[in-house]
């Protein structure tokens, strides 16, 4: 960065005036630059046109100048050619939990920006709901050491997710307007409580609402969640609300209905073939409401298949035209979050992130530039990487008041009963009513019944310190194989330590274990902890590279292998058989849940609640 500017990694008001004072005098030749990028072709994202022999001038980290390659008259201090290049803008993430990465902000930016990938809106309501009181300032922190990733943070609105839970952060009116002030800070994250959102009878109802308010009063950009939400007047009400977009379509004629009514649509890869072929057929011609969102993509996945770049080889894939592709990833979803001034193209004032493809269609990417210099070559990271010193809270998220035994697992049974009623919950359920079991009783303790893939389940408060402990019985998920457990603390979307269980002592050989590795996974079996896999920020996210993570979770799901696991299907399409992988998701709250497994609290005493009424029940009687 030139000497005589003032430092832009962060976005601040002062700053902006005096940079673009200096780029007004670049653009006229006036002052030097830095650099001038020339480029075979340079995609204008406004007109998804192609222009051929064009040069970027750079100061700084901002574009100063764009224009048929010698039309800048003025004198730089490096010339680069690039002849063999088409140059796009740097792509953004509409919508992503770096979270799901399981990557500190720094190790994600060097596995996603070889990818592509610039800038994110961080849906941040996963690390919100672990230190709601630390979010910005740790979504800010390695930007702010020098990382060129870009992160746009987004507060969560389920912080806590709904009214009949409690996590480790509380965002209201007041502090939402507070994050607001903040430049960097794009909008509110998903608001996910639909029943919270239409019912002034909820506990979360105020909240909400005050918390729409503020990011109204600041311009900012709600974002939505419309998950199961497909009849007219659903829709309509959404819409109405101000949500302004959804990420959670999943057939063509739902992505029709929402988009048809004011939102903006952001799809995600698993419905995109489906999607953009139905969009195709009802003859769209204008996808300027839309986006690719990833939402959730561990590291080990990104390295196999891509980041946002894959997101548009898919689109493409899936029919669309490779200008419409690229510009859902770039003007679109910078209009959406009302960042045109500094992300979405490739023109004066933007910062200087550029992907250069050796193939348009193929989206293959040759270098990517960021922040006016190059940061990779082909999938190689080479930009800056940052030492970031985590704070301690990061470091000590998981807090058990003591270690746990098999007594704190076990369900005790009335006196003298041999059978009891018992509430069981699958994966992914979404029906009206839990499931209704009658399962033995042994020494004075409600068991289990494997031959009828009956496990146990407990989620257990990681953030306060008083370790509350819900349990219960959940069918079709978990291990056949007896004394075995396995649990994790990435739980959607209060991120408590959950484990599933065929013994007590191997659930509570997996919470000690967990509590002493500062959160991730853990696997045990025949009375001995087999298997590990580290997130020891936030109990979320690992400060280490992708393929280090990636390494460790490729020896887990080896030892996971050996473990025989209860399976039947759920409501979840997506729901499938083998290593539970996707139980961190079976704990969600919002719509379209109904019965959940929470952590006893006043509002859900036994932790079994339906999240829609605000029922609670107990779990067996």
């Amino acid at each position: 960065m030139p000497a005589d500017l003032p430092d832009d990694l962060l976005i601040n008001a002062r700053a902006e005036t005096i940079l673009r004072r200096d780029l007004v005098q670049v653009a006229l030749a006036r002052e030097p630059a830095d650099c001038v990028l020339r480029v075979g072709q340079l995609f204008e994202a406004a007109t998804a046109q192609w222009v051929e022999d064009s040069e970027i001038v750079i100061r700084g980290r901002r574009i100063a100048f764009v224009g048929p390659a010698g039309a800048w008259r003025g004198e730089a201090e490096q010339r680069v050619h690039r002849p063999k290049s088409a140059a796009v803008p740097g792509f953004g993430e509409v919508h992503k939990h770096i979270e799901s990465s399981h990557l500190t902000p720094e190790y994600e930016a060097a596995l996603v920006l070889p990818r592509g990938n610039t800038w994110t809106c961080e849906a941040s309501h996963e690390l919100s709901n672990v230190n709601g009181a630390g979010n910005l300032d740790f979504w800010l922190a390695a930007r702010r050491a020098g990382s060129p990733l870009k992160i746009f943070p987004l507060p969560g609105s389920a912080t806590p997710p709904t009214g009949f839970e409690k996590s480790g952060g509380h965002f209201d009116q007041a502090a939402q307007a507070d994050f607001m002030r903040d430049p960097m800070v794009a909008g509110l994250d998903e608001v996910m409580d639909w029943p919270a959102v239409t019912d002034a009878t909820n506990p979360a109802h105020e909240r909400l609402w005050g918390m729409i308010e503020a990011t109204f009063a600041a311009r900012g950009v709600v974002e939505g969640h419309g998950a199961g939400l497909r009849d007219l007047a659903s829709i309509n009400a959404f819409a109405a609300a101000g949500l302004a977009s959804d990420h959670e379509a999943w057939t063509a004629e739902e992505a029709w209905h929402k988009l048809t009514h004011g939102l903006f649509l952001e799809i995600r890869p698993h419905s995109m073939p489906e999607i953009i072929g139905g969009l195709l057929e009802r003859g769209l011609t204008d996808w300027s409401q839309i986006a690719f969102a990833t939402d959730d993509r561990g590291a080990s996945e990104t390295l196999a298949i891509g980041a946002t770049d894959h997101n548009v080889r898919l689109a493409i894939e899936s029919g669309l035209a490779p200008e419409i592709a690229l510009q859902c990833v770039t003007l679109n979803p910078a209009r959406h979050m009302r960042l045109t001034p500094w992300v979405g193209a490739l023109a004066p004032g933007r910062y200087a992130d550029i992907v250069l493809l050796s193939d348009v269609a193929g989206i293959e990417i040759a270098e990517v530039w960021a922040d006016g210099a190059p940061v990779s070559v082909g999938p190689r990271y080479t930009g800056p990487l940052p030492s970031v010193d985590w704070p301690a809270w990061a470091k000590s998220s998981v807090r058990l008041p003591r270690p746990l035994s098999a007594e704190d697992f076990a369900i005790a049974a009335e006196d003298g009963r041999a059978e009891m009623n018992a509430a069981v919950l699958r994966p992914f359920h979404w029906e009206d009513a839990f499931l209704t079991e009658t399962l033995p009783v042994k020494n004075a303790c409600v068991e289990r019944e494997p031959a009828r893939a009956i496990t146990k389940m407990a989620v257990i408060d990681r953030h306060s310190g008083a370790g509350a402990l819900a349990k219960m019985f959940w069918r079709g998920t978990g291990p056949a194989t007896p004394d075995t457990a396995v649990g994790c603390t990435v739980g959607h979307d209060s991120h408590n330590l959950w484990i599933v269980g065929s013994s007590d002592e191997a659930m509570a050989l997996v919470a000690n274990q967990i509590a002493e590795q500062q959160g991730g996974w853990a696997l045990a079996s025949c009375g001995a902890i087999r298997a590990t896999v580290r997130y020891e920020i936030g109990g979320l996210m690992t400060a280490r590279p992708a393929r280090d993570l990636d390494a460790d979770w490729r020896a887990f799901l080896s030892v996971a292998e050996t473990v025989d696991w209860h399976f039947e299907p759920s409501s979840s399409p997506r729901w499938g058989p083998g290593f539970p992988e996707r139980l961190q998701f079976a704990t969600l709250t919002c719509a379209p849940w109904r019965w959940v497994l929470v952590a006893p609290n006043p509002a859900a005493p036994t932790g079994l609640v339906n999240v829609a009424t605000g029922e609670s029940h107990p779990v067996v009687w």
